[in-house]
């Protein structure tokens, strides 16, 4: 699978290609795309910090399982991931069962994935259901974050899903991210958002004690994303952990 952040046009920014088996590339493409190559709008509701994203993650996340079960990949041709400020598009190659279109697509029906044995193995794993409801679940996460149907197009055997931004949580000043602290591989990407750096140092201030549980809790964010920003900040040698686990506690350099 590749990923790639673009400017204007043919202006690519910089991106990532993800190897491995389809399982471990299903549980990194969304974190990565979710901490390197986008950026949430920051409010606060009751003194509670609210991320927002430009585009759904579950909406995302099905489109994104959908293209790896449906994937013809007897064409050796990657996922291919292209990332702007105003859309984003998940496009695969795949053959669309006879008498199918874009159309059948966005109506209700039935499970016909191409490669069956991928998709039981991604059912038995808990990462996608057998009922069709793929594409009904994109469309409803995108209706939940306000932002307008998915548009499916096909082109020879390319079927490419756009998302559409949300307005409101555009930031158009996303700048490349230090290479010198975003390895090759995939498992070395941290979050970018210097304001969540903020945020977990806030919290370690006040009580240094705190586990990254907690403070996934507290910022509204997922474990994995206080994980990668810790190590971050370790790595630049803002953060030390003393003692172990259990009794340990974090200390601020």
């Amino acid at each position: 699978m590749k990923i790639g952040k673009f400017g204007e046009g043919s202006d690519l920014q910089y991106q990532d290609t993800i190897e491995g088996s389809l399982f471990d590339i299903a549980d990194r493409v969304i974190d990565l795309i979710y901490t390197k190559y986008l950026k949430a709008a920051i409010t606060y509701e009751h003194d509670v910090r609210v991320e927002t994203y430009p585009f759904p993650r579950e909406g995302v996340r099905e489109a994104v399982y959908n293209a790896l079960g449906h994937n013809n990949y007897a064409d050796s041709v990657p996922i291919q991931i292209r990332i702007e400020d105003d859309a984003m598009y998940i496009s695969n190659n795949c053959i669309l069962p006879k008498d199918w279109t874009t159309e059948t697509l966005m109506k209700p029906h039935k499970s016909m994935p191409f490669n069956p044995s991928i998709a039981n193995a991604f059912y038995r794993a808990g990462y996608i259901e057998a009922w069709g409801r793929g594409v009904q679940k994109i469309c409803e996460a995108c209706q939940e974050l306000g932002t307008p149907n998915p548009e499916y197009t096909v082109l020879g055997n390319d079927l490419t899903v756009k998302f559409t931004a949300l307005e409101s949580a555009k930031i158009s000043d996303f700048k490349m991210p230090n290479r010198q602290n975003v390895g090759l591989d995939v498992g070395l990407n941290v979050g970018l958002d210097v304001g969540l750096e903020q945020d977990i140092l806030k919290i370690i201030a006040a009580n240094p004690a705190s586990t990254m549980a907690e403070m996934a809790a507290k910022l509204n964010v997922t474990k994995r994303t206080i994980e990668r920003t810790i190590k971050r900040l370790r790595e630049n040698g803002k953060l030390i952990r003393q003692g172990g686990k259990r009794y340990g506690y974090w200390k601020i350099l």
